[in-house]
């Protein structure tokens, strides 16, 4: 049997991070410059049920039945023998390699998920529907995010822009005109369940004032999906530096990430903001393309980690 392998991309989230957990809507974007793989290989020298799984991203090697139970990776496999029914897998090896950096509020974690639920699906003989391969990617998305919002797993199963809301039903966004942005990463690591649980706590505290932010976030978001569809990219950039001091306010921003959006921002960049938990990751500019790579320069001089442009676009979903 031939090698089964499946990609998923990564994504950032243009508007309402945070927000979206409390009912708010958000707007988030496939980045398919950067990508999660799984590839399967058929064992037939091993007993059934036999099952090695190989993560050098994360010096993991080990076989499935030593994982713990709640291991995201178990969790993202098992999902899908009980989705189908299967007795057993055939024994084989599931290799995961990802170019999408972790913790960065770019869905490393739902990538790989969809990526493993894909590829063995297809192994065992059927591949899901799209809107399955997110359920059961949402469930694994519990054990990373705590309370996720759902987002990460929906824009990365359907590879398209995604105005998204919870309880309501999936909006994918018609891009119009293509923009640009530059993605900054300040190279250090934030995982999402954190900054979500501290704002929880925080929100907990002092219902009425977060509550205020985040209908404001929410308003931001609805009109930068009116913008988007109209094809008036250019005008989102105000709407980025006013949903990143509404970030500022939940306290989800770090030293790190506001250096790199003043420093964006002098360079040209129309707007910019944190995207993603918060407290590092990646900051994401819109920009003007012929000032796209000054940009990019300036940001990786100014201490960025690594520096990725991309155009969003309908074409560019496909890359």
């Amino acid at each position: 049997m031939p090698a089964i392998s499946s990609t998923a991309p990564g994504k950032i989230i243009l508007f309402g991070e945070h927000a979206v957990v409390y009912d708010r809507p958000a707007i988030a974007v496939p980045i398919n410059k950067v990508r999660a793989r799984a590839t399967i290989f058929a064992n037939l020298q091993a007993e059934s049920g036999e099952v090695l799984i190989q993560a050098p991203d994360i010096n993991l090697e080990a076989y499935l039945n030593d994982l713990s139970d709640d291991h995201p990776l178990a969790i993202a496999i098992w999902s899908v023998v009980h989705e189908l029914g299967a007795f057993r897998i055939p024994a084989c090896t599931i290799q995961i390699s990802s170019t999408i950096p972790i913790a960065s509020g770019m869905g490393s974690g739902a990538a790989i998920s969809i990526a493993i639920i894909r590829a063995l699906s297809t192994y065992l003989g059927k591949r899901l529907s799209d809107e399955i391969v997110s359920e059961l990617a949402y469930e694994v998305e519990k054990i990373h995010h705590g309370t996720p919002s759902g987002i990460d797993n929906t824009v990365i199963t359907y590879n398209k822009p995604v105005f998204f809301q919870q309880e309501s039903p999936i909006h994918l966004l018609n891009l119009n005109k293509p923009f640009t942005l530059v993605i900054a990463d300040t190279g250090k690591r934030s995982p999402t369940s954190i900054t979500v649980g501290n704002v929880r706590k925080q929100w907990l505290s002092n219902k009425r004032y977060y509550e205020e932010i985040f209908d404001e976030i929410g308003q931001i978001t609805s009109s930068a999906r009116t913008i988007i569809e109209k094809g008036e990219p250019a005008l989102l950039g105000n709407l980025m530096s006013e949903n990143h001091q509404l970030l500022q306010a939940l306290d989800v921003s770090s030293p790190e990430l506001d250096h790199l959006v003043q420093t964006a921002n002098l360079a040209g960049a129309f707007g910019a903001k944190l995207s993603g938990g918060g407290d590092g990751g990646n900051m994401i500019a819109l920009v003007d393309p012929q000032l796209a790579q000054s940009i990019a320069e300036t940001l990786f001089e100014q201490g960025a980690a690594s520096v990725l442009i991309t155009q969003i676009s309908t074409s560019s979903l496909a890359e």
